[in-house]
């Protein structure tokens, strides 16, 4: 029997919307955190991604900070601080403060790929060395750093000290299940952008994990697209929305989150398709039927222990439907 009655968390790359500003997207960000939290979602995490003019998430942790401002219960975190970009001790000293004003209610996502162009990431680097090949050591630094105060070195990041702000490793492929695992750590795969190790990373993080002083056993976090609506039919209209975004992605474009359209063949060629489809092949679509059969399919493959959703809807009433459908369809399971 597949489980349904699973945790339910959202993922933002806080997207601008065409005929917006970028204040317009912060707020619609603080707006989905709000009625998100009310609806029972456990996170809320914003993403971390530089020299995009059509995002507005290059300061993470000023965002989550604002999200923070703005909201009550709802778990905060980064989808993920994209560790290649920032020394630890900062990252450390930034989220100190934050479990400070807010406490228990911060997530620090981490992830090894810098969220942008090289040519931005050379600008970013907060050095020349390989800083991506340094990510389990920087992992392991900001665990210290948010250790008791015995684990501690000569740099301290005092705000940090004790407050053991859980830490989940992010990923799109085998290496980071296997670090994920070694580490005892939660693993958040990203099936909403890049499905195509799912599988693989799920069964090497499960089947190599060792337990820690942070998790007994493995905890497997998905991220998939959901877009829930009345019907089958506006799931289909709304879904364009979501496969423009992708088109952008394939292209290399620069479009704002545009309105659904009729026909996407009128926007794409069968090789664009292809290439954008496969990033988005990991999605639950339809109306609550649909999402809730979908579903089931998902967790009897995969049975996983916590599902973070994206949804990119243009309107953002249905879009904040989309996300109620799918808490329904968990909370009625």
């Amino acid at each position: 029997m597949a489980n349904l009655n699973i945790p339910l968390s959202v993922l933002n790359l806080a997207p601008i919307r065409q005929g917006k500003d970028e204040k317009g997207a912060i707020d619609d960000m603080v707006d989905l955190a709000q009625a998100t939290e009310s609806m029972g979602y456990r996170r809320y995490w914003i993403a971390e991604h530089h020299n995009t003019k059509t995002l507005v998430s290059s300061a993470t942790t000023l965002l989550m900070k604002h999200t923070l401002e703005n909201t009550n219960n709802i778990r905060v975190g980064s989808g993920g601080v994209m560790l290649p970009n920032h020394s630890p001790l900062v990252v450390a000293e930034q989220f100190g403060t934050m479990e400070t004003i807010y406490p228990n209610r911060l997530d620090l996502g981490l992830g090894r790929a810098p969220g942008t162009d090289m040519l931005t990431a050379s600008a970013l680097r907060r050095s020349q060395s390989d800083t991506v090949n340094s990510f389990p050591k920087d992992v392991q630094s900001l665990l210290t750093y948010f250790g008791p105060e015995e684990n501690q070195g000569f740099v301290k990041a005092h705000l940090a000290i004790g407050t053991n702000i859980p830490i989940y490793i992010l990923g799109s492929s085998p290496d980071s299940a296997v670090l994920a695992a070694r580490l005892g750590l939660p693993y958040v795969f990203a099936a909403h952008f890049a499905p195509r190790y799912l599988e693989d990373a799920i069964s090497i993080y499960r089947d190599q994990f060792e337990p820690s002083e942070y998790l007994d056993q493995p905890y497997m976090m998905v991220c998939l697209n959901v877009i829930a609506a009345e019907t089958d039919e506006e799931a289909k209209l709304e879904s364009t929305t979501m496969e423009q975004f992708f088109l952008n992605v394939v292209r290399g474009s620069q479009n704002f989150l545009s309105p659904p359209v009729k026909n996407m063949d009128d926007l794409w060629s069968p090789q664009e398709k292809a290439a954008a489809s496969s990033m988005s092949s990991v999605t639950l679509l339809g109306s609550k039927d649909s999402i809730r059969d979908q579903l089931t399919s998902f967790q009897e493959k995969y049975d996983v222990d916590e599902l973070m959703v994206v949804s990119y809807i243009y309107d953002t009433d249905k879009q904040k439907r989309s996300y109620e459908i799918l808490k329904e369809v968990v909370d009625e399971s």
